[in-house]
C-alpha cells in the first residue's frame, strides 16, 4: 500500500484558478457539442490540488477493457504527472482526473500527445489564474431522471434495464435497487462575490447522446460525439452565473444508475431534457450555499492492490446450463411471426370473442356448433407457447452476452499476469466536505455507504477517477447475475479492502 500523508489545513484564505481546452477529435467523425478538459485549483498556501475533469467514459481503460474504450491511454496518468512536476513545479501526487463516463463512439478525443499536451496548457494557464476565493459545500436534490437500472427479480436474480438488453418481464419484478438522488455542490467565488466555479457531483450513465441518421447505413443511430447531459449542464449553469464562471461535473457512484428515460422507444434519443432538469435542480442548490474565507484543504491518495477474480470458469459454466436448460424449453410452433402477431392482437383486444364478432359465437351457441370456440383454444395455446419461445430467446440472448463477456474478462486478468489492480483512492477535504474518488464504476448503494460512513458535513463521491477496472458491487451481488456484476473484474472480496481503506482515509482528514 502506497499512501501520501495528509497536508496540514492552512487558515489563509484560499485561492483558486480555472480553465478548460477542447479535447475532441479532428478525425471527421460528427460532433454534435464539443468535449472538454477543465481544470480547477485548489491552493490554501500548504497544500495545491489540482482537479481535471474530462468529457471522456474512463481515464487509462484502453487495455483493461480490451480496446473497447480507446480514447485515453493507459500511461496517462504517469505522463501528466510527470509533466506536471518537472514543467509547472507541482506535487504530481495531488492531481484527481476524472471522467463524465459519456458514451459516444470512440475514438472521440484528440490522439495520446495532443490530450497530454492541452490538458498541461489548461493546468499551466489555471496556475496562472489562481485568486483569492471564498468557498462554500451543499447538496441538491433530484430523483425524477435515474434509475436503479438492476430490476430485482422474483426468482432472486437481476436482470438489467439498460439500452443493449430487453426489459425484464413486467409480472417478474419484485424491486429495484436503489438510487443517490443527491447533487453534491462546491460553490467557489472570487472575494468581490462573482462566481468562479460551481463543482456539482450526481451519479448517473451518460447514454442518451443525440440522435443521427447515418444515411450510409440506411438505419438509425447515435453516433454523434457529445458530452451529453453533462455538456447540457454545464453549459446551462455557466450561462447563468456568468461572470466566466465555469461548472465541472463530477461523475458519482453510477455503476449500476441509468436515465430513467432510456428503453422509451416512443421518444427520439435525446440528453437535452435530463441536462435541464439537473442544471435547475443544481442551480437550486447553488443559491443556498454561502461560501467562506479560510476553509480547511487537505489530500490523501492511498493506492491499494485489489484481487482479480477467479470464479469466471465457474460462472461460465453455471450459465451455460441456464443456456442449455432454456433450449430444452423451446418447444414446437405452428405460429411464425407473421401469423402470431395480428392473432396475438386479436386475443388482446378481445379475450373472449377473439377471432369474430361476438354475435357469431352467439349463433353458433344457439344451433349447437363449437367450431369457433374449439378454434379459439387451438389458437390460446399456439400464441401461449410462442410467447414463452420468446421469453426463452430474450434470456438466452443476454446470457449469451454474459458469457461472451465473462470470457473477455477473464482473457483480460490471465494476459495481465498478476492477481490483484492497483487502486488508487483519494481523499479530498474542502471545507466541512470531503470528496472521495475510485477508479471505479462504483454501484450507488457502495456510494451510499461511503456517505454514511463520513463524519463530514457533506460527502461527496466520484467513479471514474486517476484509472479504470469496470465495475465494483457488493459481494451478495454476484450470485445474482446481474450485469454489473458480470462486467466487474474484482473479486467479491474488493470491498472489504476497500472499505477499509475509505475509512481510514476519512479519519486521516478529520
Amino acid at each position: 500500500m502506497n499512501d501520501s500523508a495528509p497536508e496540514i489545513a492552512n487558515a489563509s484564505p484560499l485561492r483558486a484558478g480555472v480553465a478548460k481546452v477542447d479535447i475532441t477529435t479532428e478525425s471527421g467523425i460528427r460532433v454534435n457539442d464539443p468535449l472538454y478538459a477543465k481544470v480547477l485549483v485548489l491552493d490554501s498556501g500548504e497544500t495545491r490540488v489540482v482537479v481535471v475533469t474530462m468529457d471522456t467514459t474512463a481515464i487509462a481503460g484502453r487495455t483493461i477493457s480490451a480496446g473497447y474504450l480507446p480514447d485515453v491511454a493507459d500511461d496517462f496518468m504517469d505522463q501528466l504527472r510527470r509533466r506536471v512536476g518537472d514543467e509547472l513545479n507541482l506535487p504530481a501526487c495531488n492531481l484527481m482526473v476524472t471522467a463524465s463516463h459519456t458514451h459516444p463512439p470512440g475514438p472521440m478525443l484528440c490522439d495520446d500527445q495532443q490530450q497530454l499536451q492541452r490538458v498541461c496548457d489548461a493546468i499551466k494557464r489555471a496556475v496562472e489564474n489562481l485568486t483569492p476565493v471564498t468557498i462554500g459545500l451543499g447538496a441538491g436534490h433530484e430523483d425524477r431522471l435515474s434509475i436503479n437500472r438492476n430490476a430485482r427479480m422474483k426468482d432472486g436474480k437481476d436482470w438489467a434495464i439498460r439500452m443493449w438488453e430487453p426489459c425484464p418481464p413486467d409480472d417478474e419484478i419484485e424491486s429495484l435497487g436503489p438510487i443517490d438522488p443527491q447533487i453534491g455542490v462546491v460553490r467557489i467565488d472570487r472575494l468581490d462575490g462573482s462566481p468562479l466555479a460551481v463543482l456539482y457531483n450526481f451519479a448517473c450513465h451518460l447514454g442518451q447522446g443525440v440522435p443521427i441518421y447515418d444515411v450510409d447505413r440506411d438505419e438509425p443511430g447515435y453516433d454523434s460525439v457529445s458530452a451529453d447531459f453533462a455538456g447540457v449542464t454545464s453549459g446551462i449553469i455557466e450561462q447563468h452565473l456568468g461572470e466566466d464562471a465555469m461548472a465541472f461535473f463530477i461523475q458519482g457512484a453510477n455503476g449500476d444508475i441509468g436515465e430513467a428515460v432510456d428503453k422509451d422507444f416512443g421518444r427520439p434519443r435525446n440528453c437535452e431534457e435530463f441536462g435541464m432538469r439537473l442544471a435547475m435542480s443544481t442551480l437550486q442548490a447553488y443559491r443556498q450555499i454561502q461560501s467562506n474565507g479560510g476553509a480547511a484543504l487537505k489530500f490523501v491518495s492511498q493506492t491499494i492492490d485489489l484481487p482479480r477474480r477467479t470464479d469466471i470458469p465457474q460462472m461460465v459454466e453455471r450459465l451455460e446450463k441456464e443456456q442449455a436448460k432454456l433450449l430444452e424449453s423451446l418447444d414446437y410452433n405452428v405460429l411464425s411471426f407473421k401469423t402470431f402477431l395480428p392473432m396475438y392482437l386479436k386475443q388482446a383486444l378481445s379475450p373472449d370473442f377473439p377471432s369474430h364478432p361476438a354475435y357469431r359465437y352467439m349463433q353458433e351457441q344457439d344451433i349447437g356448433g363449437r367450431e369457433l370456440a374449439s378454434q379459439d383454444a387451438y389458437n390460446r395455446r399456439d400464441v401461449k407457447k410462442y410467447l414463452a419461445n420468446i421469453a426463452a430467446m430474450e434470456r438466452l440472448s443476454s446470457i449469451q452476452d454474459k458469457i461472451k463477456t465473462l470470457r473477455k474478462h477473464k482473457q483480460v486478468n490471465d494476459e495481465s499476469g498478476e492477481t490483484t489492480i492497483p487502486a488508487e483512492i483519494l481523499g479530498i477535504r474542502i471545507g466541512d466536505g470531503v470528496m472521495i474518488t475510485a477508479p471505479i464504476e462504483l454501484a450507488a448503494e457502495v456510494g451510499l455507504n461511503i456517505k454514511k460512513a463520513s463524519p463530514f458535513k457533506h460527502t461527496l463521491v466520484a467513479s471514474d477517477t486517476n484509472g479504470y477496472m469496470h465495475y465494483g458491487v457488493p459481494p451478495e451481488y454476484y450470485p445474482r447475475g446481474g450485469y454489473e456484476a458480470t462486467e466487474c473484474l474484482l473479486a467479491p472480496e474488493w470491498l472489504s479492502i476497500f472499505d477499509a481503506t475509505v475509512n481510514d482515509i476519512l479519519r486521516r482528514l478529520e
